[in-house]
């Protein structure tokens, strides 16, 4: 047998049997040439010893391992010797020079470094070390497209014509910055331009292959030889969200995704299909980006002398918002008794997954879960609206001990009442209304204007690419769902030329929903931060609906309860299941459809699966332990020796 190189990759030639040799060192098989081949290094060196191989393909084996070794040292490198060219009264911070470099040495970067880092300046930097680049598109929100047009000028040391794309005005200069929203409507216009870098900022906007806004950057950078993609979260909730930006950045190195989830997305199949949303590996996932493209650094360990954040939730009394809390908890209890129902239903039916009965039970547990977050949003949304008054207060006060503060919130028209109840502040907004130019001047009015003492911005228009660290103080009167964007938004404040520590608030009612998600939201913060740097901690697979919800429970408690129910269904006699099934045919037979509120049959939730049951000729070991349950809950209206030959008590 022997390893030969060739054409950038190693082949092993050798019998047939020998071919469990390479498969297990990693190889692929090349049904068209009948070949093992591999153009990862590392996967080749394993056949040391075994294959035969020349002096020069040793050589080069060792060579292409140092390289790997040394390019994931220089991912976390904070320094680096190099001359970079820097505007006059400029200068790189050390680890900044060691981004550059590192992105220099290589045709496509992924720069990972955390939020507040620099990422924007190391861009612009990449482009003054090289002056081959001559032209270059820029792809971002639509939010930082301003702020990408400051930091050039600040930035750039040779000069560069800087255009801005609006609309279908599209500007043929050496730098042209577009947002994603309208580049699906440019492909063939900037894909014909022929740019020397593409330059995406905030990558993770392009983390789904499905959307217009992935398939516009892809067909643009397969036109572009060298691409640097920026973003705070390269791994932005689970890792099966950036394999999109892996595969176009290297897919040599992540050509397929059932392979990657098999690996890195804990992928397991269960009764409804893949489940591809959890993590496993992520030591080795952050190794193999590492070895190859992205760049990533926490402030904590370049920027030493920026405290960590510190996050509080602030619970109001609910005072004047007791009515409120009380539609809220009324809600919960509609929303857990429809899902219990659903549940009950979908778990009389184990067993059963291929029948029409159990792809109901499955639709209809869904559609209990997706209505309960439509009504849990709009819920949240009345809060919100009842509390803002009551936050505008809290800042007030907090505003009698720091001189400016940051505050955050979701919907519009909860801005527009903080805008209002501090009006003596001078507060500036930005929201997804605002135009290009408004957003530019309220971020340099609270950073330059010492009566402008508060920033009211919505999370996400202003969760990205702003600099507010004239405060160093966030009060949030609304929480986003996904902990990612609200650490995002704390962000802003906690970037370069911040001195203080930042104090990030969760301003909620006692009771409320909003005091659930607080703590859940701050607590997966923590969980997704850690998750891409310290492999040891993995992802949070359980949805923010169920946790507060209570519809899926704990490993432990859910295991208790499984043992729970089988040692019933073991002690199920045929009289205990007869008594069962004539007790639910009783409340079927009184039960009109829940059309009219006389408290007897169903309610509205139970009455189609009661119905079905009361109807059946017989039923099954778990349909009659659901039924049990069902039985429980409607114990008043049932024969009291009836009920006591099953459940051995009075009602």
């Amino acid at each position: 047998m022997e390893l030969i190189f060739a054409n950038d990759v190693y082949v092993f030639h050798g019998t047939f049997e020998e071919r469990g040799i390479p498969k297990a060192a990693g190889f692929r098989w090349n049904p068209q040439t009948k070949v093992w081949w591999t153009d990862d290094p590392k996967k080749a060196l394993r056949l040391i010893g075994t294959a035969d191989m020349s002096p020069e393909v040793k050589t080069s084996l060792d060579s292409a391992v140092e390289a790997i070794a040394e390019t994931a040292s220089l991912s976390r490198a904070v320094d680096a010797d190099m001359d970079i060219p820097a505007p006059e009264g400029q200068e790189y911070f050390g680890f900044q020079k060691a981004g550059i470099k590192f992105a220099t040495s290589r045709a496509n970067t992924l720069f990972g470094d955390e939020m507040g880092v620099g990422k924007t300046i190391q861009a612009i930097g990449v482009m003054n070390a090289m002056p081959e680049i001559k032209r270059v598109l820029i792809v971002c929100p639509a939010s930082l497209r301003i702020n990408w047009r400051t930091e050039l000028n600040v930035w750039l040391t040779r000069p560069m014509e800087i255009g801005i794309a609006i609309s279908n005005n599209l500007p043929d200069t050496d730098i042209l910055v577009i947002n994603f929203d309208i580049l699906s409507r440019h492909v063939d216009a900037l894909t014909s331009r022929h740019y020397d870098l593409l330059i995406v900022d905030e990558a993770h906007y392009v983390k789904n292959e499905k959307t217009k806004r992935y398939k516009a950057v892809k067909a643009i950078a397969d036109s572009i030889k060298r691409k640097m993609f920026l973003t705070g979260t390269p791994i932005p909730n689970r890792p099966r969200e950036g394999f999109a930006i892996f595969n176009l950045l290297a897919p040599s190195v992540f050509p397929k995704f059932f392979p990657y989830a098999m690996r890195y997305c804990a992928a397991t199949k269960n009764r409804f299909g893949w489940d591809m949303d959890g993590a496993s590996n992520l030591d080795e996932l952050q190794n193999k980006l590492r070895e190859s493209f992205m760049i990533r650094r926490l402030k904590k360990d370049v920027l030493t002398e920026l405290p960590d954040k510190l996050r509080q939730i602030i619970a109001l009394p609910e005072n004047g918002l007791a009515s409120v809390i009380k539609s809220e908890n009324a809600k919960i209890k509609e929303w857990e008794a429809a899902l219990e129902a659903a549940q009950s239903r979908l778990d009389a039916l184990d067993g059963q997954e291929d029948t029409p009965e159990y792809a109901d039970a499955v639709r209809a547990l869904n559609s209990a879960v997706q209505a309960a977050f439509a009504e849990m949003s709009q819920l949240r949304h009345d809060t919100a609206l009842a509390k803002a008054p009551y936050v505008a207060e809290h800042v007030k006060g907090l505003l009698e001990e720091v001189d400016k503060i940051v505050v955050m919130a979701h919907h519009h028209d909860v801005v527009d009442i903080l805008m209002d109840a501090l009006a003596d502040y001078n507060p500036v907004r930005l929201t997804g209304r605002d135009s290009i130019s408004n957003k530019d001047a309220a971020v340099q009015a609270f950073q330059n204007d010492p009566k402008t003492r508060v920033f009211v911005g919505s999370i996400l228009a202003a969760g990205v690419g702003l600099t507010l660290t004239a405060a160093s103080t966030v009060v949030f009167a609304e929480m986003d769902w996904v902990p990612g964007n609200m650490s995002q938004a704390e962000d802003r404040l906690h970037r370069i030329g911040q001195k203080d520590s930042v104090l990030v608030q969760h301003v909620v009612v006692d009771g409320s929903l909003d005091a659930r998600m607080a703590q859940i939201l701050v607590e997966k913060q923590a969980v997704l931060d850690a998750a891409l740097d310290d492999p040891t901690v993995a992802l949070d697979d359980s949805s923010l609906m169920a946790i507060i919800l209570g519809a899926k429970k704990t490993a432990e408690k859910a295991t208790v309860k499984k043992v729970s129910d089988e040692k019933e269904l073991s002690t199920m006699d045929k009289d205990e299941m007869e008594a069962v099934h004539l007790m639910v045919q009783m409340l079927a037979g009184l039960c009109d459809g829940a059309h009219t509120l006389d408290d007897v049959g169903f309610n509205r939730v139970d009455t189609q699966f009661g119905k079905q049951l009361g109807m059946a000729k017989s039923l099954s070991p778990r349909q009659t332990l659901a039924a049990k349950k069902m039985v429980r809950k409607y114990r008043r209206q049932l024969p009291e020796d009836l009920y006591a030959r099953v459940f051995g008590a009075t009602k």
